[in-house]
């Protein structure tokens, strides 16, 4: 930092210094100009006069009174167009004391807004010019009074023009804090879904193959030793859905290792056409399953497949978790109008109804998927027992948040 630097941060962090500086300057100025007279007895001469005594003690007041010009500016404009006032009237040869009024309406007009600045703007100049014109000595068209109205004037316009570009600056400042603000924010929010989305597809993957292989696990627990080949079975089916379970997650942690934007996976996400697919893991897994499906020539968008898919998971692994052994589910998927309704009901066999609201993440993990896409999803207990599963899902998305979001 140079000196220059040094000494301008240092006036602007002293402000009542640099007003005493700047006092000092006008007083000096107006010292300077009430010694010179630019009227000669040959026309426009320079000369030397000698002012009045009370000329030099209205001089000291108003150059003293700037000093405080930025903490009551409305004050010392009265006080220095007092002075002023007096010394128009009564100065003879006159002294320009009018400057520090100058000066005065100049600290009006940018500290304060655009109406007052009009106002006492007005009456300042035209209080001084007609006490300039019609209480001194001079002629009313003399030019030192036609000076006072101009450098009025000047000084209030000076002042606006600055009091303008200060709060030009300023908004650029604050829409500029404003759009860094948004932009961070926009950052974590989209941080906070990307994190519930891979919540949500890592209790899909978890919750539905885990249930899967405790099941199996089970029935080969429970025929390993008066049916080998029964529990052969059961235990390929726990390595399949092992495997299965795994390669969803190395897909899923892959996603979180890379530094950069992920890449286009190398498999297609699961949606509805792999629909029989994920029946038959659970059918194999001894749970009744019956399919329905209304919704021939229905090309889904990703994301809505997407959410079809895993509501249909979700709702059956609560059926296998909550059903009991002897549960029946039946499962249907329609095209209604401009929408696909994904409908999952089961018999509640065995001691639990269904899925607790508040047991688990699988119902919230739902309502958000649907939700997202501007969906609607219903899940409660049956009349007569047993679960049901209701989600509405518009064909076409809306927007570009709702399949960021799925």
């Amino acid at each position: 930092m140079s000196t220059l630097d040094r000494v301008r941060h240092q006036l602007k962090a002293h402000p009542l210094a640099l007003d005493a500086i700047l006092a000092v300057g006008v007083l000096l100025c107006m010292v300077a100009g009430s010694f010179v007279d630019p009227h000669g007895p040959d026309g426009v001469t320079w000369g030397i006069r000698t002012p009045d005594p009370l000329s030099l003690v209205l001089i000291g007041l108003s150059a003293a009174a700037l000093v405080l010009r930025r903490r009551a500016p409305i004050t010392v404009l009265a006080l220095t167009g007092t002075f002023s006032i007096i010394e128009c009237v009564t100065g003879d040869p006159r002294a320009p004391v009018a400057m520090s009024a100058v000066i005065a309406l100049y600290t009006v007009a940018s500290t304060t807004d655009r109406p007052t600045t009009w106002r006492v703007g007005l009456l300042t100049m035209t209080v001084l010019t007609a006490a300039a014109m019609l209480g001194g000595p001079l002629p009313w068209y003399a030019q030192e009074n036609l000076g006072i109205f101009a450098w009025t004037g000047i000084g209030a316009t000076a002042g606006d023009a600055v009091r303008s570009r200060r709060a030009f600056v300023q908004a650029i400042q604050d829409r500029a804090e404003k759009a860094e603000r948004t932009r961070e924010e926009e950052a974590r929010r989209r941080v906070a879904e990307e994190r519930l989305r891979i919540a949500r597809d890592l209790h899909d993957v978890v919750a539905h193959h885990i249930a899967l292989v405790n099941v199996q696990a089970g029935v080969a627990a429970h025929v390993m030793d008066k049916r080998p080949d029964q529990a052969k079975e059961a235990l390929s089916h726990v390595r399949e859905a092992s495997r299965s379970a795994l390669n969803e997650l190395r897909a899923t942690v892959g996603l979180l290792r890379q530094s950069g934007d992920p890449e286009a996976p190398t498999e297609p996400a699961p949606g509805l056409d792999r629909l029989d697919e994920l029946v038959g893991t659970f059918r194999s897994a001894g749970l009744h399953v019956e399919v329905a499906r209304a919704d021939a020539g229905t090309t889904l968008p990703a994301a809505v497949d997407l959410a079809a898919y895993r509501v249909i998971q979700e709702a059956l692994t609560n059926v296998q978790k909550h059903a009991g052994g002897e549960a029946k589910a039946e499962v249907s998927v329609v095209r209604v109008g401009p929408n696909i309704e994904i409908t999952v009901l089961d018999n509640g066999a065995g001691e639990d109804d269904g899925p607790a609201d508040g047991g688990g993440h699988g119902l919230l993990g739902m309502r958000e998927r649907v939700t997202a896409l501007r969906g609607t999803l219903t899940t409660g207990p049956r009349y007569g027992g047993g679960f049901r599963v209701h989600a509405i899902l518009p064909v076409k998305t809306r927007g570009r948040g709702a399949a960021d979001t799925v």
